[in-house]
């Protein structure tokens, strides 16, 4: 398909999502369903191992948050219906999901870095929640941001609205690695080549349990984690090649189903 808001290809079993309206990648309906279509598109790729969202070089910005033209009582609806969606499919997807960002990544930009499984950076980066400065709060952030950040600077980031800057990022755990400019792609590159020894479906698998394990007691995410184990990951023509491969005492290869 041809997209208005942003570039997709999927190349070597990875798909890119390029966030194209520079020179802030401000999110619109028009562009948060865009995104969503791509999404889709990358479920039916059984043997991807990774979903990377970037933005166009002459951006100044990862994405400087949602249009806030569309926070009015007209469209706010279909506002959040549609940026909220992104979220709802990549945790049913469940394929690993790596931000790559320069320059800020505020409200929603913010928040999409926080549900993706990796975050590289580079050096001029910032992030924040400043949606408490227009009287409003963001919904994904007061639910994720906890689990990654902790409790008490999450409360910190949503309720004063403040910035941090890349290298307090990765101290609070928002972000995992902090490079130049100019390794930003390289240090990308090196992380889906790791991604790309593995089983797609073990890779989906072990994203999932993670998942099943926020919110509830141990007892009750074990017992979930167990079934996902047994009788979904053990059944996968991988997980056998993996244990064979083991015992046979060589690298295994992987068929992604």
């Amino acid at each position: 398909m041809s997209y208005q808001s942003i570039r997709f290809s999927i190349k070597d079993r990875v798909g890119y999502i390029t966030l194209a309206r520079p020179p802030l990648n401000i999110f619109n309906i028009a562009m948060m369903r865009e995104i969503g279509e791509c999404l889709n598109e990358c479920m039916a790729h059984r043997d991807m191992v990774a979903i990377v969202f970037d933005s166009v070089p002459e951006s100044r910005a990862f994405s400087a948050g949602v249009a806030v033209e569309e926070h009015v009582e007209e469209t706010i609806y279909q506002m959040l219906e549609s940026f909220h969606n992104i979220f709802r499919t990549l945790e049913q997807i469940a394929k690993p999901t790596i931000a790559v960002v320069s320059g800020m990544a505020l409200g929603g930009g913010c928040e999409l870095v926080a549900g993706c499984d990796f975050c590289i950076a580079t050096e001029s980066a910032r992030f924040g929640q400043p949606e408490i400065k227009l009287g409003v709060f963001p919904p994904v952030a007061a639910v994720l941001l906890p689990r990654i950040i902790g409790e008490r600077r999450a409360r910190e980031l949503i309720l004063t609205g403040e910035l941090i800057d890349a290298h307090e990022a990765e101290r609070l755990g928002l972000v995992n690695m902090v490079v130049a400019a100019s390794e930003l792609g390289q240090k990308t590159e090196e992380l889906l080549v790791r991604l790309r020894e593995l089983s797609a479906p073990a890779l989906e698998a072990s994203r999932r349990a993670i998942d099943l394990g926020c919110g509830r007691s141990f007892e009750e995410a074990l017992t979930k984690v167990e079934d996902l184990y047994l009788n979904e990951l053990m059944k996968t023509e991988d997980a056998r090649e993996g244990v064979n491969a083991f015992m046979e005492k060589r690298k295994p290869t992987w068929r992604h189903r």
